[in-house]
This record gives structure tokens, sequence and C-alpha cells, in this order.
């Protein structure tokens, strides 16, 4: 009787799944609504296509011919923003889609964690914390899948604990759909959230039930259903799109700099490719510096609290979601950790939430020290927020500006665009895209030769020289694409 009443007082009794569809819910919602609101205020009204943005929105847009796909590529994200695409033209309108569909991912990714820990305002904390981060506020609202990969392979570990633990029907539809989610956004991204579980499922004695490891299988199987058949019908096979894919990524590998280029590119640039290894000297930084060892305290004291599981499980995962990007990759961009932030977001507010407990003397000065801490933190990731967003539109004004000087030449749809950035101003002008050469290649130069006889053709090139296919096409200096920009427009074509 003595060990169970000692059991009972040192590990919180574990809320039932019910629990957090009433009040516990409702800070962490809360927390997802004022982030939301922040960011539509901040991210929807500094707009601008990217490169990436424009060749998804292609793939499912009735206003847009569709870009070359290439094999690293999944398509998540398209079929997420299909209601808005086909509804409306409006970049701004599809970004507000986003951010709101995003703030309601926010909730629904740590909601399954509410139901696992009696201390909720430790998740609600981790979702401020990672809701905060300004690369959060910026890729919710793109159209970049690193976001969702995060939330779904954040709600995914949360649902696996519960199925370990309890186990019940609504944990394992939620580990297999959210698992599914992830694996159908970004199949490598997810891979590396998912490893951690399998092994978990099959080495903790207590966790080892068929019905929990059928549907740690089962999640990714249905979610790269489509990347699968996909890499058949054209790429040979996944082993063949997974080597395609290495090679446009410029072969992954030993990267042990890799590191050191994420903390290059922390407030951008939003890709750094190539990169340095120089290290920013800002304060904004020094958050990134306090992950791991806040992630390692947090597991330390639930360890000792006798409540590891969801901790070490949100560790374990988001250590592993970081290992690509941190050690394998050799370019980085800031949106590749959002999945390793989503998850070390638990553990490092459970031991913020801990710290003032922990030293009983100075409870009041630690736990108000923490909340400068926190009040400086989320402040100063929504200034950079706004900063990037403001920088950001201004560098992708460019595309917009090129393809207002093509317009004034005459290109108008139905019409093709060829060479570096051709992607992102063909999404302004309509224009199909097509690549003869290089890692991208998806037509051949006669093919654009026989094209440019039937529509206006155009080939972007920086520099003096145009490709040996169109050496004797006529030069155009384009300058609202920056300096040294022009179009190569072939002889028999008469600029209006």
């Amino acid at each position: 009787m003595r060990e169970a009443t000692t059991q009972e007082t040192t590990r919180p009794p574990v809320a039932s799944l019910a629990d957090p569809l009433r009040w516990p819910a409702l800070p962490l919602a809360g927390v997802a609504a004022l982030l939301t609101a922040a960011h539509l205020a901040v991210v929807t009204r500094h707009g601008g296509v990217g490169w990436d943005e424009a060749l998804y929105i292609s793939q499912v847009s009735p206003r847009f011919p569709a870009a070359a796909f290439s094999a690293p590529r999944a398509r998540g994200i398209t079929y997420l923003i299909v209601p808005a695409v086909q509804l409306t033209g409006s970049l701004n309108l599809l970004r507000a889609y986003l951010t709101v569909l995003g703030g309601a991912a926010l909730f629904l990714a740590y909601w399954p964690w509410l139901a696992l820990t009696s201390r909720r305002s430790i998740v609600t904390l981790a979702a401020l914390l990672f809701g905060g981060l300004w690369v959060t506020g910026f890729y919710g609202s793109e159209v970049i899948p690193n976001f969702w990969v995060a939330v779904a392979g954040l709600a995914m570990t949360g649902w696996f604990v519960r199925c370990a633990r309890s186990g019940g029907r609504a944990a394992h539809t939620g580990l297999v759909v959210s698992g599914a989610v992830a694996a159908l956004m970004r199949p490598g991204d997810a891979f590396w959230i998912w490893l951690p579980l399998p092994v978990a499922a099959l080495f903790v004695r207590r966790w080892r039930r068929p019905g929990l490891l059928l549907a740690v299988v089962a999640a990714p199987v249905l979610g790269l259903a489509q990347w699968t058949v996909e890499s058949f019908q054209r790429y040979g096979g996944p082993l063949e799109r997974l080597r395609r894919s290495s090679a446009i990524e410029g072969g992954l590998g030993w990267h042990p700099r890799a590191i050191l280029f994420e903390l290059h590119a922390i407030n951008g640039p939003l890709e750094c490719r190539p990169c340095g290894t120089s290290v920013p000297h800002t304060p904004i930084i020094l958050w990134w510096l306090a992950v791991p060892l806040l992630a390692a305290g947090g597991v330390v004291l639930a360890v000792r609290a006798r409540r590891a599981e969801p901790t070490v499980m949100a560790a374990v995962c988001g250590v592993s979601a970081g290992v690509p990007y941190l050690l394998l990759v050799g370019y980085s961009a800031p949106r590749f950790l959002l999945p390793a932030y989503a998850l070390l977001a638990l553990p490092v507010a459970d031991c913020l939430a801990d710290l003032p407990s922990r030293l009983p003397r100075f409870r009041w000065a630690v736990a108000g020290l923490v909340g400068v801490a926190l009040v400086a933190q989320v402040g100063s990731q929504q200034v950079e927020l706004l900063r990037t967003a403001r920088q950001n539109a201004a560098q992708r004004r460019i595309y917009a500006n090129g393809a207002a000087g093509l317009r004034r030449l005459g290109l108008r749809a139905p019409c093709l665009l060829s060479g570096s950035r051709s992607v992102p101003v063909a999404f302004y002008l309509g224009c199909r895209t097509d690549q003869p050469g290089g890692i991208l290649q998806s037509t051949t130069p006669e093919r654009i030769v026989a094209d440019a006889h039937r529509v206006p053709t155009g080939v972007l090139v920086r520099g003096a020289r145009p490709p040996v296919y169109a050496a004797d096409w006529v030069r155009h200096p384009l300058s609202g694409l920056g300096r040294h920009w022009s179009v190569y427009l072939p002889p028999w074509y008469r600029p209006s």
C-alpha cells in the first residue's frame, strides 16, 4: 500500500482522451489564435511569390501551366492549397488561408500531448515557443511543406505515446492519419521523425503490442502511396527517384559543417546555397544555442519526476528530425529545422516550467527571469518576422518586375519561358516553363526551338551568353530582374 501511495503522488495521473476537448485546451487554443492573428497582420500584407511556391501553385492552379516537378518534391502541399487556388488567383488570400489553417494545425499538433500530462501548461508553453518563432510564422503562410511536416510529425509522436500508454481507436487513428500526412508532405523529413517510433515500439517491453506496431507501419505506407506510384511512373522506381533527388540536392553525405551552415542562416537568407560558416553576431541567436541545453535539462527533470515517456519521445524524435540537416546536407535554410523545433519545444518548456521549483530559495526571481526571457524571445522573433517578411517581399518583387518587362515586349500567355528564374517570372505571365538541360531538365533544345515557332518564347539569362540553341536569338535587356539580366527572343519574333 505504501508503494502504491508513493507512486500515485510522484507520478501525476494521466488525463483521459476526452479531457482536452474541454477547458484544458482553452489556453492552447488561445495561444494558437493569438499567433494566427499576429501572423495575419504581418505576413499576408507582405507578398510576392517565391520560386518553390510558383512551382507548387502551378501544379493545381487553373490559371498557370504546370511547371516541371522534380524528383525531390512531394505533392502533399499541392493538395492542401487546392481549395484556395481553385477559388481565387489572389496570393494574399492564399496566404491568409494557409495562415488560418496553420493556426488550427498548431493547435491540433499539440492537442494530443494535453492528454499525456496533468501539467498542461507545459504543452501551451511549448506551442508558444514553437509558434512564436519567426520561421514558424513565415512558413506557416508559405506554399512550402516544411511547416506542415513539422506539425504532422509532432502530432504523430504525441499520438504514438498515447497509443503506447493506453491504446484506443481514436489514438491509433490519430497516429495513422498524422503519420500519413507527414509522409505525404515531405517523405524524407517524415522518415527521420518516424524512425524512433518503431524502435521504441519494439524495444520497450510494455509497448510491444501488435496494434501499435501495425499503426506505426501503416502511417508511412499510406502517406508514401502516391509518391511510390509516381516514382514508378516517372522515374523508374523509388530507388532511382532517390538517386535523382540526391543529385539535385547536391549529393547527400557526411557534412559535419552543416551545423555551422544552419547557424549562419538562422535569421536568413531563406536559402543558403552555397553557405558560409560565419556566426551572426547578434543576441537573437542565443535561443538557438540554448535549445539543446534546455531540452536536455527537460529530459533529465522529467526522468527524475517519473514522467519521462512523453518528454523523452519528443526529444528523441526532435533530435532525429534534425540529423539530416545538421550532418548530411551541404547547404541550409531556416525552414529545414522546423520539425526539430516543434518537437524539442516540449522538453524545453518542461525545463523552463520546472526551473523555479528546483531553486526554491530563489523561486520568484527565477520565475521572473524566465518570464522576461520568454517575452524577449517571442517579441524579438515577431520583430524578426516583420523584417524578414518586408525584406523577402522586396526581393521577390523582381519577379513581378521581370514579368512586366517581358509583357512590354509582347510576351503573354500562351508563351514559354526557359532559363534561370523562369518559374517565378512565368507565374506572373501565365507562361509554361521548360529547362533543356541541367539537373532540372524537362525538355530538349530541339523542342524549345520547335515550340518557339508556335508560341512566344524567351530564354532568361544572367550575363552575355545565351545557350547554344539560342546563339542567334536577339538579346533584350531586362533590368527589372536585376543587373546583367536579359531575355533572348527568336529572330522571327517581333516584339509588340
